[in-house]
């Protein structure tokens, strides 16, 4: 893949990208890559030594569930796609949530998702694990790149091209200003809840340790790895345009809330459900479900197995579940209320 400089759209006036990341925003990058990591690595070896309880197990949990929820069903699904409309309620909620993942600002995330959608795996896309060729060399330097590696390096995504619909917004800019007070809530609030939980300062710091820094660094590399892993190897049954490789990765399922069935979302990236064929769990779709059944969420884009069937290019055709048109290309604002 080239990596020349790329000029504006001819369908649009606005460049693809609006410069690169200032000073400030690479040493944060840095401290909150990099320190989330090491816990992560140092988290077997704490946990054999007796400092992991059901109390710190319980913290990092709903922590992960929130903050991966908010990224799968907020910042993916809903702001970048426009699978379902929501009450402003839970709009803000879902902005908030994803916020905790600490992986960017709301708008910028949305911004670079979108753009990798419009040149999936071709010239302009942000993270592709291609971009170096197709060589054991090539591909090595491109998976690191797709996992992490882009985020050190790269020219921010224009916001005013691909999020106009979310700076129009005020509820999402207001989250999107916020972004480092909710960072600060999701590193400290873990600690927290622990210390309450335990009554101890014991508590806190432990719950800090794996309800903060391993759990935000194990949500980092599961999204990275949808990045990488998922551009790469598993599973193609649905046919995509020519250039895009995304695949399905059963092992993320559980922990990626549905997000590994990539290919089907490649193919129809409004879809409300990725994983729509059989044995394939995808829990934020579940979740989007139980918000359409309390009225949070309504004109959810749900599969329709005529148009499932006729994307299924290997022996996987069969019964699938419910999914509405959309064109596999197409990067939906989100819907306003």
């Amino acid at each position: 893949m080239s990596t020349a400089p790329l000029e504006p759209h001819p369908s649009g006036p606005k460049p693809l990208t609006q410069g690169a990341q200032s000073p400030g925003i690479l040493i944060a990058l840095w401290a909150f890559v990099v320190v989330p990591f090491l816990a992560l690595v140092a988290a077997v070896p704490v946990a054999w030594g007796g400092w992991l309880s059901w109390t710190d197990v319980a913290v990092a949990s709903f922590w992960y569930v929130v903050s991966g929820l908010g990224i799968t069903v907020g910042y993916h699904r809903y702001f970048t796609h426009g699978s379902f409309r929501a009450r402003p309620g839970l709009r803000a909620a879902l902005a908030v949530a994803g916020s905790f993942a600490v992986q960017g600002e709301i708008i910028q995330w949305v911004a670079d998702h979108r753009r990798h959608h419009a040149y999936s795996d071709l010239e302009g896309d942000p993270h592709s694990p291609w971009r170096f060729g197709e060589s054991v060399r090539g591909l090595t330097k491109g998976l690191f790149h797709a996992h992490v590696g882009w985020l050190f390096g790269r020219e921010l995504s224009n916001r005013e091209r691909f999020a106009p619909d979310l700076l129009a917004d005020r509820t999402t800019r207001r989250v999107d200003r916020l972004f480092p007070a909710l960072v600060v809530v999701s590193v400290l609030g873990p600690a927290l809840m622990g210390g309450l939980l335990a009554r101890s300062w014991q508590g806190a710091l432990t719950a800090l340790f794996w309800g903060g820094l391993v759990r935000i660094s194990l949500l980092h590399h599961v999204t990275w790895s949808i990045n990488s892993v998922c551009h790469v190897y598993g599973e193609r049954p649905f046919a995509m345009r020519q250039g895009d490789r995304a695949a399905n990765f059963w092992p993320l399922a559980i922990l990626s809330f549905g997000e590994s069935w990539h290919n089907l979302h490649h193919a129809d990236p409004t879809s409300a459900r990725h994983g729509v064929l059989r044995g394939q769990v995808d829990i934020s779709a579940r979740v989007i479900w139980l918000f359409e059944k309390t009225g949070a969420a309504w004109a959810v884009r749900w599969p329709k197995p005529e148009r499932i069937a006729a994307r299924l290019v290997g022996p996987e055709r069969g019964p699938a579940e419910r999914v509405e048109p959309a064109d596999p290309r197409r990067v939906e604002p989100v819907a306003r209320r």
